[in-house]
C-alpha cells in the first residue's frame, strides 16, 4: 500500500488510477484514505500533490477518529436499543436455567435468552456473536430479495451475493462476478443498502469509478448521493456492535 511521508508520521491510502482530469482524495472511517488520480499523472507529480494534501489528510483522520471514539458500543442489556434497517428496536433480557443464549426478533422487539449464571461479560461476548449471526441471517434474506429486484431493473447477474465481515469496505465486487457486503448494512435504512447493491452491481457492468460508472448508479437511483452521504455521516454508528471475538476469544 502506498505511503505518504509527513514529517514522522506515514499515511498509508490506497490509489486507483481513472479516467478523470483531477486529483480527488476521500477519508472515511471504513475505506481509510482514497486517492483517485488521472492514469497518466506520474509518481512524482502525484507525490508532490499528496505532500501538499497531507495537513488536509491528517486533519480528516483526527476528526474522523473522534467520530468513532464517541460510538458507544452495545452492552446487550434490557431496554437497550438494536438496530435493523434503519429502524431501534427494544431488548429484553432474561435470565433463565438455559445452557446458552438465543435471541428472537418477537412482537417488535428482540428477545435473548441467557443463563442465570453467567457474569454480564460473558453475556455480552455470547450475545454479541448471537447478535451478529441473526444480522447476517436476516440481512442476506433482506440482500438478495433486494438484489434480485436491480439485477433484473440493470440487466446483470452477479456470481453470487453474500454478507460478510469486512474491515474497510461496505461491499466488493470481485473479478470473478462475487458481491460481498458488509453484514453492518442490516442496521442500515433498506434505501442505504439499495444504494451500496446498486453501487457493486455497477461493477460488474463498469470496473473503474468514472463518469460512466456513476452515470449507470444516478440512473438506476437518482437520489443515491442522500444514501451515500447517509453512510460517510452515520456509517460509524453501524460500528455500535463491536465483535469483543477478537479480545475476548477464551471465553
Amino acid at each position: 500500500m502506498p505511503i505518504i511521508k509527513y514529517g514522522t508520521t506515514e499515511i498509508y491510502y490506497t490509489l486507483y488510477k481513472e479516467k478523470r482530469n483531477d486529483l480527488k482524495i476521500t477519508v472515511n472511517l471504513i475505506n481509510g484514505v482514497e486517492v483517485h488520480a488521472p492514469a497518466d499523472k506520474d509518481e512524482v507529480t502525484l507525490s508532490q500533490l499528496l505532500h501538499k494534501k497531507a495537513a488536509w489528510i491528517l486533519q480528516k483522520i483526527e476528526d474522523l477518529n473522534e467520530v468513532k471514539a464517541s460510538v458507544q458500543p452495545i452492552e446487550f442489556v434490557s431496554g437497550e436499543k438494536l438496530p435493523y434497517l434503519g429502524r431501534n428496536y427494544r431488548l429484553k433480557v432474561y435470565n433463565k436455567k438455559v445452557k446458552s443464549t438465543s435471541i428472537q426478533f418477537q412482537q417488535g422487539r428482540f428477545i435473548a435468552e441467557v443463563p442465570e449464571e453467567w457474569p454480564q461479560d460473558k453475556i455480552q461476548f455470547q450475545l454479541e456473536r448471537a447478535m451478529i449471526a441473526w444480522y447476517k441471517k436476516h440481512g442476506t434474506n433482506k440482500v438478495v430479495e433486494r438484489s434480485k429486484m436491480y439485477q433484473d431493473i440493470m440487466n446483470v447477474r452477479p456470481k453470487s451475493i453474500k454478507l460478510k465481515s469486512q474491515l474497510k469496505r461496505w461491499g466488493t465486487c470481485t473479478e470473478n462476478g462475487d458481491i460481498y457486503l458488509n453484514w453492518q448494512l442490516a442496521m442500515a435504512p433498506v434505501r442505504v443498502i439499495d444504494y451500496v447493491i446498486v453501487h457493486e452491481l455497477a461493477h460488474l457492468i463498469e470496473l473503474e469509478h468514472n463518469d460512466r460508472f456513476w452515470r449507470i448508479v444516478r440512473n438506476t437511483l437518482p437520489h443515491y448521493k442522500a444514501s451515500k452521504d447517509w453512510l460517510r455521516v452515520h456509517g460509524m454508528a453501524l460500528h455500535s456492535l463491536q465483535n469483543r471475538q477478537s479480545n475476548d476469544s477464551k471465553k
